[in-house]
């Protein structure tokens, strides 16, 4: 069976149950618009555009039809210069992407106070930890002349159980603290997540080790293609954990593999049926929804935003 064919039986599989489960859309209207969804945009899709002119590029973002967005960084501004920026636009910032350690001037999840300053001017209320806390031994190590991709190969093997174990321990910590702040945490897989180890997965271990009252997940749908593993049947198997999705297409050139590769298009263009993959998600909790593209593009990163929204906006499901 192809791949398209593998994730389209694993969808039509559950779909059967979707009606008495959900409260969908109509199939006659579009799914957004039904169920009084924003269509939202992670900005990590515009790249270095962004920094470069914040105020054209969200103006375009807002021009195309997105509302809401989820931050990754702040494209070298201050918090709020940044929500100065979303109000001009009439953008909302609902979700930000909160590295494990600092980098870059950003707040990081080892000073969760200073996060909580940020939503309280960005007004975010869900801080999602985008990867695994990568361990010092892994950072500190430079072998010259090694490849960006045996980089990151290197990195997936070397990854152990209690270094899964420790990202889980940190975001139940920091979970209560943004509870406590009103605010609530997340996680983002990529597909390393879904590498064997110790007789399991890294996924599996964050699903496992997190408490749910604490920690809730957001599923990059096409890094979870690119793992190898159908978005519906982990719906299925995590009900209620997924809180939040990435949006994210890609050809059916993707091969499957656990080192950030995949090969990836449009929303709509790709291999995954959104027709299906939508209500399911939102029949298992997912409220928060982000459109997102990986590099790299075959169009100006904007018009992809466009495209993808424009397939979104009217897609019935």
């Amino acid at each position: 069976m192809s791949r398209r064919g593998l994730i389209g039986a694993g969808l039509a599989a559950g779909a059967s149950g979707l009606a008495a489960r959900a409260t969908a859309a109509s199939p006659k209207e579009p799914f957004f618009r039904g169920n009084g969804l924003p269509v939202g945009l992670q900005l990590y899709t515009l790249g270095p555009d962004l920094a470069k002119d914040l105020d054209g590029m969200l103006g375009q973002v807002a021009g195309i039809g997105y509302r809401t967005v989820e931050t990754a960084g702040y494209a070298g501004r201050t918090p709020q210069e940044m929500r100065a920026a979303l109000d001009k636009a009439g953008l909302k910032c609902t979700s930000a992407h909160i590295p494990a350690t600092a980098a870059s001037g950003q707040p990081s999840w080892a000073n969760i106070d200073e996060v909580i300053a940020d939503a309280k001017v960005l007004g975010f209320t869900h801080v999602v930890l985008p990867m695994f806390e990568v361990p010092a031994r892994i950072t500190s190590v430079h072998i010259e002349g090694e490849s960006t991709a045996d980089s990151r190969e290197r990195m997936v093997r070397s990854l152990t159980v209690d270094d899964w174990k420790g990202t889980a321990d940190l975001l139940n910590a920091k979970g209560k603290a943004l509870r406590a702040a009103g605010l609530t945490a997340g996680y983002h897989n990529h597909n390393v997540e879904f590498a064997p180890v110790g007789g399991t997965t890294g996924l599996e271990i964050l699903l496992k080790g997190t408490d749910p009252a604490l920690v809730s997940f957001e599923m990059d749908v096409g890094w979870v293609v690119a793992g190898g593993h159908d978005p519906f049947a982990l719906l299925k198997a995590h009900a209620g954990r997924f809180k939040q999705m990435h949006i994210k297409d890609v050809k059916v050139t993707t091969k499957t593999n656990f080192a950030f590769r995949q090969d990836p298009t449009e929303v709509g263009s790709g291999i995954i049926d959104w027709k299906k993959l939508l209500p399911a998600a939102y029949a298992e909790g997912v409220r928060g929804f982000f459109v997102e593209q990986e590099p790299p593009f075959e169009h100006p990163r904007i018009d992809s935003a466009k495209i993808c929204f424009d397939y979104l906006n009217a897609v019935v499901a």
